[in-house]
């Protein structure tokens, strides 16, 4: 029987990238100046500033990539840049509408004149709530008021003094009671009584009678023009009034104007807190329960406090300072709740009901940012109700109207206000998963005509000579920013190391920047420990140990599994259509191997290949299609003039989950050409490797963690030098293996052979040559593919006497 050389094992130089520090030119890290850009994200910090300094409305950016590439911090750092030469916005009020209550007027101030003109309305009401009150006091109001007062007054004494004189000239007398005033007869200077009115003769009634008619007549004209002469005298101490607020006022606003610039809306706005002042004198006479009343108020700096002056109020949403650096404003909004977004308007309760007034309006980011930049995380947007809703209606009208939850679902009939839209322009930045950029763009037909900039991050960069240098200047920069120990060269290889493992490809390097940073304060704290004055490869070691350590109890509890022979691995011997083959588990963040016994039965049929986890609906579509794959290379590559005459079955011992992808699929093959064969495999051995039709092995995920996993359970039995894991050739740019496994490897104890082809593997784990087809269309005798075939044909041969013999039967039944 022909030997197979088969495939030659990987030396260690090979399993782990940029093991010397030799390679580096600096022995720490310190003598590195930092970083100056942003390594390997160029393609996205263009896209970013572009978004930043474009004037149109409706070029926001979307920062996709994955967590920890450090998005958010260029983001900011790219705005603040941006914002720092950027005009600085205008500010915003809100102030009471004093003909519409319910619709606030929103008011747009430069920059910086928004407080100044709250404090200015303040001091404006104090002045007048000590001004008018003390003109109502004075003495020329008090002399003026008297003087019509008393004009009223005497005209009304003077038309009844004649009606009384007339009434006495007749004999007759004017009663005041309850129930007005009375005209009776007189004798004497004593009312005449009815009995003495009756004893006197008809003509002297008639009289007194006669005279009584009159006198009423002249009082009830008298009385009649009471009302009309009260309503005259009220206009006249109302014009009186009216003309005294308004020089008391007057004087008041032009100094409020003059305090103000002259600012042309402001004047509208001050005119009509003119009119309303004089119209309504009286809210500024109220006195405070148990204030001292004398000639003037006592003088207080907060009557703007009192309620009856809260329709005066300034309500300030934005305000920018005057006197500082100009520049835009960046605002992030970590909760973009509906109302952290456009704003909310409160309500307090007063006996038992909900009120409100434009005092209460308050403002959300939007309108903080409006001018400048907010920056939004896409997910929280997303899962907030309303939120995203909102977010692109603002953006699309180019204004900020405030509105509640209940007011947009209908829930509610409660009065409430309708403040005036705030005109926007802002630039937003939503940073998210690229997950969540291609459902948006799928799935909302707006999202890319608001959103037409996306800056791609990338998560890794490659290999070059100048991003070596530059490589290791950025973890020098993380080290100096996180206020840790500088990185000896030692310690910069063995994060190159990791880096390379972390992206699962040794030309690449990591740019999970938060990834890194966490590794080297672990590895700081670690050298802080042995009192080092930097970071050393030790101390990198020990981080990523103890990471793994911390994370591993599942790990352990598997591997314990297999050692105490509950699971059943074998790590050495041979069997006849048994594999080991290897998966990759994941709990968290933490990833591991872990081998799994695969087994092949084979014997004649129809050429069903039964895969039993798919069977039992444990396996996933990957899975199937890897299986259907297999099929494939079976039918075309062994007996393929002959019909396919085999059942076979295949199945993942002990395995109570599911199963997914193609990685065993080569391993698979190889199980069920070992037991066709009758060809025992060398249990010595893990496989992973996924197969194409033409048996060659493509490249699987999680190549590190499968080898490493393996190696565990080997090295817990013993390490016989025999023992390894066959990889695909196009894994092994992906090799960043641990230490302990490098180590093995360089003392011959444990072995990593690529493949090429499903018969590198054959060759390696049965020592058979596979062979190839001669020029007769033959596999060369005693060698595996030729048994394979062989026992395919003798699968036919008895599947064809078979159905021959079966038709024999099936005719002498007919004959009989």
């Amino acid at each position: 029987m022909p030997k197979a050389k088969g495939p030659e094992p990987l030396s260690s130089d090979m399993l782990c990238f940029w093991r010397c520090e030799q390679d580096f030119d600096f022995k720490s890290t310190a003598e590195l100046s930092e970083a100056k850009s942003w390594l390997g994200q160029d393609r996205a910090v263009d896209t970013i500033r572009m978004a930043a300094q474009i004037g149109h409305n409706d070029f926001n950016a979307f920062v996709l990539g994955n967590a920890g590439s450090g998005r958010q911090k260029i983001v900011r750092s790219i705005l603040d840049n941006a914002a720092a030469v950027k005009t600085q916005p205008d500010d915003w009020v809100y102030v009471n509408n004093f003909e519409q209550p319910h619709m606030p007027t929103a008011m747009k101030l430069p920059a910086g004149m928004a407080k100044k003109l709250k404090s200015t309305i303040e001091t404006l009401i104090d002045e007048l709530a000590n001004d008018i009150p003390a003109l109502f006091e004075s003495e020329e109001y008090q002399t003026r008021r008297r003087t019509i007062e008393q004009s009223f007054s005497t005209a009304h004494e003077q038309a009844m003094s004649k009606i009384f004189e007339k009434a006495r000239s007749n004999g007759l007398g004017i009663l005041r009671g309850p129930m007005g005033f009375t005209v009776t007869g007189m004798k004497d200077g004593e009312v005449l009584k009815q009995d003495e009115f009756e004893a006197l003769d008809e003509e002297e009634q008639h009289q007194i009678e006669t005279a009584i008619e009159d006198i009423q007549k002249a009082l009830s004209e008298v009385l009649k023009s009471v009302p009309a002469s009260e309503k005259d005298r009220r206009r006249q101490v109302e014009d009186l009034n009216y003309s005294m607020t308004t020089a008391g006022v007057d004087q008041a606003i032009g100094s409020a104007q003059n305090a103000l610039l002259n600012q042309e809306h402001i004047k509208e706005y001050l005119a009509a807190v003119r009119r309303d002042v004089i119209e309504n004198a009286e809210l500024f006479l109220i006195q405070d329960e148990g204030a001292e009343i004398g000639a003037f108020p006592v003088a207080t700096t907060k009557h703007y406090a009192k309620p009856q002056f809260q329709r005066y109020r300034v309500n300030v949403m934005v305000s920018h300072e005057t006197g500082g650096a100009d520049g835009a404003p960046v605002v992030q909004e970590d909760l973009p709740t509906l109302a952290n977004l456009i704003g909310r308007i409160d309500f307090s309760s007063e006996m038992g009901t909900l009120v409100t007034d434009f005092t209460k309006i308050k403002p959300g980011s939007l309108h903080r940012a409006n001018g400048g930049f907010l920056v939004l995380k896409a997910r929280d947007v997303l899962t907030e109700p309303l939120a995203w809703d909102a977010l692109k209606r603002s953006l699309r009208t180019e204004e900020v109207s405030i509105y509640s939850p209940a007011d947009r679902l209908s829930l509610t009939s409660t009065l409430s206000l309708k403040p005036d839209p705030i005109p926007l322009e802002v630039r937003v930045i939503l940073i998210g998963e690229r997950m969540h950029y291609y459902l948006l763009a799928a799935l909302d037909p707006e999202f890319n005509r608001l959103f037409k900039l996306e800056a791609d991050f990338n998560d890794h960069i490659d290999i070059e000579e100048a991003t070596v240098s530059a490589y290791a200047s950025l973890l020098g920069s993380l080290a100096h920013s996180q206020g840790i120990r500088a990185l000896t060269a030692a310690a910069v290889a063995r994060v190159f190391v990791e880096s390379t493992r972390m992206t699962g490809d040794t030309e690449r390097l990591s740019l999970n920047v938060d990834e890194l940073s966490d590794v080297l304060r672990e590895a700081d704290f670690w050298a802080g420990q042995d009192e080092r004055d930097d970071i050393d490869a030790a101390d990198v070691e020990r981080a990523l140990s103890e990471r793994e350590r911390r994370a591993s109890r599942v790990r352990e509890l598997s591997q314990q599994s297999i050692a105490r022979g509950t699971i059943l691995i074998d790590t050495d011997g041979t069997r006849v259509g048994q594999i080991n083959a290897l998966s990759v588990l994941q709990i968290g963040d933490y990833r591991f191997g872990k081998p799994s016994r695969l087994t092949a039965r084979t014997r004649m049929g129809s050429g069903k290949l039964i895969d039993i986890e798919r069977e039992a609906d444990l396996g996933g579509p990957l899975h199937s299609k890897g299986m259907l794959i297999l099929q494939g290379f079976l039918a075309a590559t062994y007996a393929t003039n002959a019909p396919m005459s085999l059942w076979a079955s295949l199945v993942f011992e002990q395995s109570y989950g599911g199963v997914d992808g193609d990685s065993a699929s080569a391993a698979e093959l190889i199980a069920v050409l070992s037991s066709l064969a009758d060809v025992s495999l060398d249990q010595s051995f893990a496989i992973t490797g996924s197969i194409n039709q033409f048996g060659e092995v493509q490249a699987i995920g999680g190549v590190n963690e499968k080898i490493e996993g393996f190696f565990d359970i080997c090295n817990a039995r013993g390490l016989t030098g025999r023992q390894g894991v066959l990889i695909p050739t196009a894994n092994v740019k992906h090799l960043a293996l641990r230490k302990r496994v490098v180590d093995a490897v360089e003392r011959d104890e444990f072995r990593i052979i690529p493949m090429t082809t499903v018969f590198d593997g054959i060759e390696t784990l049965t020592g058979m040559s596979c062979g190839k087809r001669g020029k007769t269309g033959t596999f060369p005798k005693a060698n595996f593919n030729r048994r394979v075939e062989d026992q395919l044909m003798h699968f036919a041969d008895l599947r064809k006497s078979f159905a021959k013999s079966a038709k024999a039967e099936g005719g002498d039944n007919e004959s009989e």
